[in-house]
């Protein structure tokens, strides 16, 4: 494994651990603040939005920047994002740093997507990008239970502190690590940066991907107060099933990126979705019954995060091939896809919550993963029709 994609993965991390770290505090930070489920459930979809801002639009303006300079910069402002979060003394500030913190996430997982496609051979590019994205899935293995033991015991904003050491973690690991010369592509026109937000085939993969995580995070949003109101365990017993979840994120995620490399990513996409179709399903029957919903979602979480390898690689493909000079852009708009989904993934999760009750959160996650099953299907289908036009 290249070193750079070692610093790529320390960073993925840090940045993993502060993303994911607010599902395991929604009930925490609700009774601190003062403030619903729901509206602690909300600071989930701003951190996203935070992301499809600054991944779409940041990666454009930085395109000239020398690759480690903006892999810096990008790790400042993620670790200033979360010192502010330590130091908030309401509610609007900790919105104001969840969207600054979102925005670095935006632009580093959209470089770091090519950049790490194009230090291994073709044929490896998504298990590239699995390996950089394993940042996130240990991150949900260790980070995110560590943070939120930490949240419960000592309180939110010591959380963010932690996360703010992991910045300058990540800081140092990519100066010491990053070479000063990364490869990077010629910065994209505003012609080409255009037709990456109109290409029909791109927009197609954009809302497959804000679909298929979209559904899953209707009911991840609030996986910690499911399992405690509904499952029945215990605030601590929470913490120890987010590592269990996080145990089975990493294989998946790793399973995901081999499975794209083996079988191309619209087959492994189709049994990802597939598979999560039915288990959100299930998950609806066995949410109160303690020990089916704790092996309902530790299943779930093999398949819950496996479709990220498969999605960024079909996304670089097919951008070399209809915006080639506009690669990082369309990688950068397919990250804001991932967020897009998890803001509309949790708002609707928010509104079920509040109008309907945590109970209901499950099969409509699976409606939303299915729309997503069935345009991939389409999508393969296309593929297909234009390689025979080809021949």
């Amino acid at each position: 494994m290249p070193l750079a994609l070692l610093a790529l993965t320390i960073s993925a991390f840090a940045i993993g651990t502060t993303e994911f770290v607010i599902v395991g505090l929604v009930p925490t930070i609700a009774e601190q603040l003062s403030v619903s489920l729901p509206s602690a459930g909300l600071l989930v979809s701003i951190y996203a939005l935070g992301v499809a801002i600054g991944a779409p639009v940041l990666t454009a303006l930085t395109g000239r920047m020398p690759r480690k300079q903006l892999l810096l910069a990008l790790m400042v402002l993620f670790t200033l994002g979360n010192l502010i979060a330590w130091q908030a003394p309401g509610y609007a500030t900790l919105v104001i740093a969840r969207l600054l913190t979102g925005l670095a996430h935006g632009v580093f997982f959209s470089i770091g997507s090519t950049i790490a496609t194009g230090l291994v051979p073709k044929e490896k590019a998504a298990s590239a990008i699995a390996i950089m994205f394993g940042g996130l899935t240990v991150a949900l293995v260790t980070g995110v239970p560590l943070g939120t033991f930490i949240g419960q015991h000592f309180g939110w904003r010591e959380t963010f502190l932690a996360v703010s050491l992991l910045g300058i973690i990540s800081l140092l690991s990519s100066a010491i690590l990053v070479p000063n010369s990364i490869p990077s592509r010629a910065a994209a026109s505003l012609r080409d940066q255009v037709q990456v937000l109109t290409h029909p085939r791109l927009l197609m993969i954009y809302t497959i991907t804000a679909l298929g995580y979209g559904g899953v995070f209707t009911a991840f949003t609030f996986l910690a107060p499911m399992m405690q109101n509904l499952a029945g365990f215990s605030p601590s017993a929470v913490s120890w099933i987010l590592l269990g979840y996080g145990v089975s994120v990493a294989i998946g995620n790793i399973w995901g990126g081999k499975l794209a490399d083996r079988h191309g990513a619209v087959p492994a996409l189709k049994i990802i979705f597939a598979a999560l179709v039915a288990l959100l399903v299930v998950f609806q029957f066995t949410a109160a019954i303690q020990y089916a919903a704790l092996a309902t979602v530790l299943v779930m979480g093999i398949f819950a995060f496996g479709n990220v390898p498969g999605l960024q690689v079909y996304v670089v493909q097919k951008a070399e091939v209809y915006t080639p000079s506009a690669v990082d852009v369309a990688s950068g708009l397919n990250i804001a896809a991932f967020n897009v989904g998890i803001a509309l993934g949790s708002v609707i999760g928010g509104q079920t919550v509040q109008h309907y009750g945590l109970a209901q959160t499950p099969w409509i996650g699976a409606v939303i993963v299915l729309a997503a099953f069935l345009l991939i299907g389409l999508s393969g289908r296309l593929d297909g029709r234009a390689k025979a036009l080809a021949v």
